[in-house]
C-alpha cells in the first residue's frame, strides 16, 4: 500500500472519529423521538400518551411519534422498546403491569420487563367494582355477606387472564375468603356488555368506560378501590373502608430501554411534569377520571415496587399466568 493511500486512509479514519464525536455531543434530543404505545389506537391510554405527547414536541424541540405496536397482551411493543437502542430516541408507554409483574404473569418473554429504565408516571387511574343492576348487594360488606352465604354462585368478568380486573378481585377473594366464579374476557367491552346483560355479576374496571351506566342506573357502584372516595361519587365508600389497605388501580408509564443513561430520563421527566401541568392537559386528564401525575424517574421506580410487593403474593399464590 503506498504512502498515500496510508495517510489518505488516516484522514478518514481522524474525519469519522471527528463526526461521531461531534454527534455524541450533540444535546438531546438532536432528532426525532418515537414512543412505542403497546395499545390500540384510541383507546384511553394512547389518548392520554399523545396528549403528552403533543405538549413534548415544543417542550423538547423535536418531533415527536406515536407508534402503536399491539399484540400479545401488549409484550410485542414492550419487546420492541425493550431491545432498542438505549440512547432516548425509543421510549415506551405502557400500563402498569408492563413493568411490574410482567415477568411473573408471562415467564416464556424475550426480555427483562424489569430491566426498562424508568421515567415517568402520567396518570392514574382507579378501579371500581361495579355489580348488575339487580345484583342483591349494593355494597362491599353486603356483597362479602352475600357471596359467603352462597359459595360459588356469584361470578365476575376480567378483561382478560392477569389484567387488572382479575388481579383486583382475586386480592378481594383472598381477604375476605369468599368463592366467586372468575370469568375472562377479550377486553373491558365485552366483559361490560354481559354484565349489562346480567350474564355475569360483577366486574372491576376502570371508571371512565363505566360512569355513564352508574349514573343511568344500570350498573351499580359497589366501591371505588382507590385510597381515597371518588370525587363523582363522594357518598360511596371505598373498598378499604371495608377491608383496610386494598388498593387497585392502573397507571401508565413512560419508559426507556435498559441502559439509557440518566440524564436523558431525567430530561425527559421533567419535560413530561411540565406537559401535565399544563391547564388544559390537566383538565383533560381530570376529565378522564384520571389523576394527573408526572413523576421523576425515582418516583416512577418506587410505584413499580409498590406493584410488585401488592401483586406479586396474588398472583403466585393463584398461579395466574396470562397465557
Amino acid at each position: 500500500m503506498s504512502r498515500r493511500l496510508l495517510v489518505a486512509g488516516a484522514i478518514l479514519i481522524a474525519a469519522l472519529a471527528g463526526l461521531a464525536a461531534e454527534v455524541r455531543a450533540q444535546p438531546y434530543p438532536a432528532r426525532q423521538i418515537t414512543i412505542v404505545v403497546p395499545l390500540a389506537a384510541g383507546a384511553t391510554a394512547d389518548t392520554l400518551t399523545r396528549m403528552v405527547a403533543d405538549k413534548l414536541r415544543g417542550l423538547l424541540g423535536q418531533q415527536i411519534v406515536i407508534e402503536n405496536r399491539t399484540g400479545a397482551g401488549g409484550n410485542i411493543g414492550a419487546e420492541v422498546v425493550a431491545h432498542a437502542a438505549p440512547d432516548g430516541y425509543t421510549l415506551l408507554s405502557a400500563p402498569q403491569l408492563t413493568y411490574s409483574v410482567n415477568h411473573l404473569l408471562n415467564p416464556k418473554l424475550n426480555f427483562d420487563p424489569r430491566a426498562f429504565e424508568p421515567i415517568s408516571i402520567l396518570a392514574t387511574y382507579p378501579a371500581v367494582i361495579l355489580g348488575r343492576a339487580d345484583l342483591p348487594a349494593n355494597n362491599i360488606p353486603e356483597l362479602i355477606a352475600y357471596a359467603k352465604a352462597h359459595p360459588g354462585k356469584l361470578s365476575y368478568a376480567s378483561q382478560g387472564k392477569g389484567q387488572i380486573g382479575h388481579l383486583t378481585m382475586e386480592l378481594f377473594k383472598a381477604l375476605t375468603g369468599t368463592d366467586i366464579v372468575h370469568i375472562p374476557y377479550r377486553g373491558s367491552a365485552p366483559a361490560l356488555n354481559d354484565l349489562l346483560g346480567g350474564q355475569v355479576d360483577i366486574i372491576a374496571d376502570l371508571p371512565l368506560a363505566t360512569v355513564p351506566y352508574i349514573q343511568a342506573g344500570k350498573l351499580k357502584l359497589l366501591a371505588p378501590a382507590s385510597a381515597k372516595r371518588l370525587e363523582l361519587f363522594p357518598a360511596v365508600p371505598t373498598v378499604a373502608e371495608t377491608l383496610p389497605g386494598f388498593e387497585s388501580n392502573t397507571w401508565m408509564g413512560l419508559a426507556a430501554p435498559p441502559g439509557t443513561p440518566k440524564e436523558i430520563t431525567h430530561k425527559i421527566a421533567g419535560a413530561v411534569a411540565e406537559a401535565i401541568r399544563i391547564p388544559d392537559v390537566n383538565s383533560r386528564i381530570k376529565d378522564s377520571m384520571a389523576d394527573p401525575a408526572g413523576t421523576t424517574p425515582e418516583g416512577m421506580a418506587q410505584l413499580i415496587r409498590e406493584s410488585y410487593e401488592r401483586w406479586s403474593p396474588v398472583i403466585i399464590s393463584g398461579r395466574i399466568t396470562a397465557e
